[in-house]
């Protein structure tokens, strides 16, 4: 499909949007130049604010561009499809809620050995699955392409404004320490939104799961009854107490465990943008240019290399960490759900089917209440992902109003 822009863009413009929607964005085969070897020494005279804006501002400056996506030409497609993502998580909701009762119905008609009753509830398994199943599709296509949809929204926007009056080459020339590009906006543009799409799907499901189910929680799991100390105790709604004190605990650990992770992934993406770019330097003729020599070359791939290798030594060792607490939440949590259920099984105040519904509706809320523990490190490479493409904007926004390439580059020299 050709690309439509303003009639004061230029041809060889168009191209190099063209390429940009046409790379391949893995970071094992993406092939194209990064970078040339020299842009990370800009020319004296030439520089852009050196001041480190905080994350309320990167924020603010990359939502000023990707919201447009739902206020613009677009905004019909946009928040049709945000709808139709609000429908798809109200109905996995439902289909989850039906076959959580349908889990209690069928281990009672086990537990009272009622054979009629026990294939009644198997014929109902059939469409629930199938339901299931076909809602989970659905959600994927939708989620899919409102994620395709708004990355090349944003996208075309940030190319557009980097090709337009010269900025890509007047950025070269300046000292604004945004290294790489091509990268921010092929790559980090995709993380940064695919992952929103993702993460707040995650979050709205979360927040309505945890608000159903705890009313299961509440009634099934009624007032657990005991003695102690000389005297009888109550602890009405017992398995909510339970699920939202277990939930506090691991995602406590979470936040604690995964402090460090976000500086971490953003250090190792610019290490990975500074690999291309030496690696790009080695294969590029010398030209006008100020040029290395092909030992320095070599000298700064492998420098560069070391440094990746690195990054990603830190990055291991701050996944390890929080897959453990990740990975210990994920056996705990049934475990102890049955704990919990065990005493009013035993006390014969709890049939096997409230048992394991809920058991399966205390899972489902800690899960839904971990939402943090779950996406933690994916949080952490989106927001990084943002603060890679908002710096970048930021920097094209400090060029301030064009002038020609060829005074900037003498003032430069004067």
């Amino acid at each position: 499909m050709p690309l439509i822009v303003d009639g004061d863009q230029d041809w060889a413009g168009i191209r190099q949007i063209w390429f940009l929607l046409n790379v391949r964005f893995s970071l094992e085969e993406l092939a194209i130049p990064i970078v040339r070897a020299n842009r990370a020494t800009p020319m004296n005279g030439l520089s852009t604010s050196s001041v480190a804006p905080g994350w309320r501002n990167v924020f603010a400056r990359f939502w000023r561009s990707a919201s447009r996506f739902w206020t613009g030409r677009s905004a019909v497609e946009a928040w049709s499809l945000t709808a139709f993502l609000m429908i798809v998580v109200l109905l996995q909701l439902l289909v989850q809620y039906l076959l959580n009762l349908w889990n209690r119905h069928f281990f009672d008609s086990l537990q009272t050995r009622d054979v009629a009753a026990l294939w009644m509830q198997v014929e109902l398994l059939v469409p629930l699955a199938a339901g299931s199943v076909l809602i989970a599709v659905t959600s994927v296509w939708a989620r899919m392409t409102t994620q395709r949809k708004w990355r090349e929204f944003l996208l075309r926007h940030v190319a557009d404004y980097w090709l337009s009056q010269e900025r890509f080459r007047r950025l070269d020339y300046t000292a604004a320490g945004v290294e790489n590009p091509e990268y921010r906006i092929s790559e980090n543009v995709r993380i940064a939104t695919d992952s929103p799409i993702d993460l707040i799907m995650a979050l709205l499901s979360s927040v309505l799961t945890a608000a159903v189910f705890l009313s299961i929680l509440w009634d099934v799991g009624g007032t657990l009854n005991f003695e102690a100390f000389g005297g009888v105790w109550s602890i009405p709604g017992y398995l909510v107490i339970g699920v939202i004190v277990y939930s506090m605990v691991f995602s406590g650990l979470m936040m604690l465990v995964g402090r460090n992770l976000s500086p971490v992934i953003e250090r190792q993406l610019q290490a990975e943008a500074e690999l291309r770019a030496a690696a790009d330097a080695l294969r590029q003729e010398n030209g006008d240019e100020a040029q290395q020599s092909d030992a320095e070359k070599r000298g700064t791939f492998w420098k560069a290399t070391h440094v990746v290798l690195q990054r990603w030594r830190n990055l291991l060792w701050e996944l390890m960490r929080t897959t453990l607490v990740s990975q210990g939440n994920f056996l705990l949590a049934p475990i102890v759900a049955w704990l919990l259920c065990a005493p009013k099984f035993v006390a014969g105040t709890m049939s096997l089917g409230e048992l394991t519904q809920a058991a399966a509706a205390f899972v489902t809320v800690q899960s839904a209440f971990n939402w943090l523990v779950d996406n933690y490190s994916r949080l952490a490479d989106w927001q990084a992902s943002v603060h890679r493409v908002a710096t970048f904007l930021l920097a094209l926004d400090a060029l301030g109003d064009p002038e020609s390439l060829s005074e900037q580059v003498e003032a430069a020299r004067s």
